[in-house]
């Protein structure tokens, strides 16, 4: 039985994950599903991508209450980065880029990190761009010489404007034009594009996996947290409604609309 849960969907292929960490594989993570998943008594558990628009979020009250438990938890990429930085400082383990810009308060939208997405059951299709990772490609084409400093200064605010489901390099370059960006340097861009873009969130993903598996290879001792979870009214109304919703199960892999 496996002691690693990892909630993923759009950031990742699960085959692509498999290959670095043997661990049980999750739909994007949502209110109340840390909760339940201690039915499962896990050892550690990653947190990549998970719900948030049209699902609730999970909740970090019920991060810090599986920590409180022993269990040590991992976020990156994603809404994972988002969660890390705002729990670290309560033993939550970041990991990546994304997570450390967002500590460091370089990111602070959340739709940084958002992208629209379709399937589920480990096959998720990306329909957008997330903008951590466009930033991260033009940062890239700038150091390459591909654009010049005024033209990705241009891109990233026209990235940064669009709405996320519509974040796509297509419309990106469309928007870049329209704004002034130089054609030359665009149509430079396009054709360095399928070799040269940049998947931040999947590289940071990669990176929580390996050390997820270098920590469990040391057979680590449960986390000991020096707090405590006070058990509020809400907390407890919450607890009750993941344990009704939920039908007193486990999450199990599914998931649809990111």
């Amino acid at each position: 039985m496996s002691e690693a849960f990892v909630f993923l969907g759009p950031t990742l292929p699960v085959a692509d994950a498999r290959a670095e960490l043997d661990a049980v594989y999750l739909p994007p993570v949502s209110a109340g599903d840390m909760f339940r998943l201690w039915l499962r008594r896990p050892k550690a558990v990653g947190i990549v991508d998970g719900y948030f628009e049209h699902v609730p979020s999970v909740w970090h009250k019920e991060i810090m209450w599986i920590m409180a438990r022993g269990v040590h938890v991992f976020g990156s990429a994603a809404l994972g980065a988002l969660r890390a930085a705002e729990l670290d400082a309560f033993g939550m383990r970041g990991v990546g880029r994304v997570y450390q810009a967002v500590k460091d308060g370089i990111l602070e939208r959340d739709d940084e990190v958002a992208v629209a997405w379709e399937g589920g059951a480990g096959a998720c299709r990306t329909l957008s761009d997330a903008m951590v990772s466009v930033r991260a490609t033009l940062e890239a084409a700038h150091r390459e010489k591909i654009i010049s400093d005024a033209t990705r200064e241009i891109l990233a605010a026209a990235g940064a404007a669009l709405f996320y489901r519509d974040r796509t390099w297509p419309a990106l370059l469309e928007a870049g034009k329209a704004a002034g960006g130089d054609p030359a340097g665009l149509g430079a861009l396009r054709r360095w594009l399928p070799s040269g873009r940049i998947d931040q969130q999947a590289d940071d993903a990669v990176a929580m996996l390996r050390q997820m598996r270098d920590f469990l290879a040391d057979k680590p001792d449960p986390l000991r947290v020096p707090w405590t979870l006070a058990n509020t009214t809400r907390w407890l109304a919450a607890k009750d409604h993941a344990d009704r919703d939920g039908a007193g199960r486990a999450p199990s892999v599914g998931g649809h609309d990111g």
